[in-house]
Parts: structure tokens; C-alpha cells; sequence
């Protein structure tokens, strides 16, 4: 049996009909669910990694197959099985990767296709083009794609903050949450090691971005300088 096809049978073996109807309406979900937790779905595909080795085309064929039945569990594991073979993709394994964000439709597959599988191919290959053409996606889960792919070494420290910073400032206006958000969330973790930079952003972009934007960025800031950011924010001027 095939690694896709062990892990896919262990998936339906433990899944748990009721959960599933609870999974789906969290996730607000078109995709079937099978019902198995997180914790459940990460051992299934654990115990089927061995049998990929350090065979590029294996990881990335097994992804596929998982992905194919839309069926959210299976391409949860999809998504944990190309984390895994991260360091072997390449290139050519883009379209792939940017297909099925487009197909994911979800925060609960795109954010870990973004930070864990797109995020590492950009460390090791840049792929600046390829961020530079999803930040003006007419998707707007390829645009938050876009800045969620530089989110570790941003977070880390280091990262293209210039790129970052390019890219929220064009979306910062935006009405869609989940950009909202993602804006929000990496400036946040940014200033974690570095609020001077964060807050640097912000500071003079208050009266255009978004309470949910502001109220991420600023959990991370002094108190007293919080209170000053949220008051401009809430006067329509920049802080």
C-alpha cells in the first residue's frame, strides 16, 4: 500500500462523524470532514514518512493523491506532508504549491502552506517574482499567502522586512479580513524582537489601517504607547 493510501485509511478509521459536523461548521467548510483531530492526523501521516525516504518525488506525488478527493483531512495531511519534504522541493514544485492554496479556501490550510512550505522555498530560493505577482492576486488568500510566506524569519528577526512592509502598505486598506489580519499578526510578531520596527509602521499609518490590524500590532508595545497609537487610530489621524 502506498504511503497516500495507508495514510488515508488511517484517517477514515478514526474519524469521528460527529466532529466532523463540528469541523465543518468552524471552518465554515464546502469540504468533507472525516473528523479526526490534529493530534490524530499528524501520527497517521508520521508513521507513513519513512516510507517516502528522501525522495523529492515521492513527497510530492504522496501530496497530490491526499490532495486530490477534497476531503479536508486528507489535505491537512497533504499540507504536513510536503512541510516534511520542504527541504527537498524546488522550484518546480511552485505551481503546485500555489495551487492548492487557491484550492484550499481556508485559513486552517493556507496559513501552514504559506508559513511552513511556501516560506521555506522562499528562504532557500527567494522566488521574490513569485511573491511580488500574489501580492496583487485578484485572491485574497493568495495575497495574505504573499506576507504569510516571509512570516518565520521575520518572526525570527531577521527576514525581508522591506518586502513585508511593500506589501501591507498596498493592502492595509482592505476590507477582507483575513488580510486584515494576517497584516496584524506578522507586525505583531515582528515586534516582538523588534517593536521599534513595528511600531515604526504603524505610527504613521493609523488612520488607514483597520481596528483589527491595530489591535494585533499593539499588544506587543508599552502600555503607555499603546494607548497613544489606539487614541490616534480611533481619531482618524496618523499617531
Amino acid at each position: 500500500m502506498q504511503a497516500s493510501q495507508a495514510i488515508e485509511a488511517g484517517l477514515r478509521a478514526i474519524g469521528d462523524p460527529e466532529r466532523a459536523v463540528q469541523g465543518k461548521a468552524y471552518l465554515k467548510s464546502e469540504m468533507v470532514h472525516l473528523g479526526a483531530t490534529m493530534p490524530e492526523l499528524r501520527r497517521v501521516v508520521r508513521a507513513q514518512l519513512a516510507a517516502l525516504g528522501k525522495d523529492r518525488a515521492r513527497f510530492v506525488e504522496a501530496a497530490d493523491e491526499l490532495w486530490a478527493p477534497g476531503i479536508y483531512e486528507l489535505r491537512a495531511a497533504a499540507v504536513i506532508v510536503l512541510t516534511r519534504g520542504a527541504k527537498l522541493l524546488e522550484e518546480a514544485d511552485v505551481p503546485q504549491v500555489e495551487r492548492m492554496l487557491r484550492e484550499s479556501k481556508t485559513w486552517a490550510l493556507v496559513d501552514p502552506l504559506s508559513t511552513d512550505v511556501m516560506g521555506a522555498l522562499v528562504v532557500r530560493l527567494g522566488l521574490a517574482d513569485t511573491l511580488d505577482r500574489w501580492s496583487e492576486d485578484d485572491d485574497f488568500w493568495i495575497r495574505r499567502a504573499s506576507m504569510l510566506s516571509l512570516l518565520k524569519p521575520l518572526r525570527a528577526g531577521g527576514g525581508d522586512w522591506d518586502r513585508f512592509a511593500r506589501y501591507a502598505d498596498a493592502m492595509l486598506e482592505e476590507k477582507e479580513f483575513f488580510i486584515r489580519k494576517a497584516i496584524g499578526w506578522i507586525l505583531r510578531d515582528v515586534g516582538r524582537k523588534r517593536p521599534a520596527l513595528a511600531e515604526a509602521f504603524i505610527a504613521p499609518r493609523t488612520h488607514r489601517a483597520s481596528g483589527v490590524t491595530m489591535r494585533e500590532v499593539v499588544k506587543v508595545l508599552p502600555a503607555a504607547r499603546r494607548e497613544e497609537l489606539m487614541a490616534a487610530y480611533r481619531q482618524g489621524s496618523p499617531a
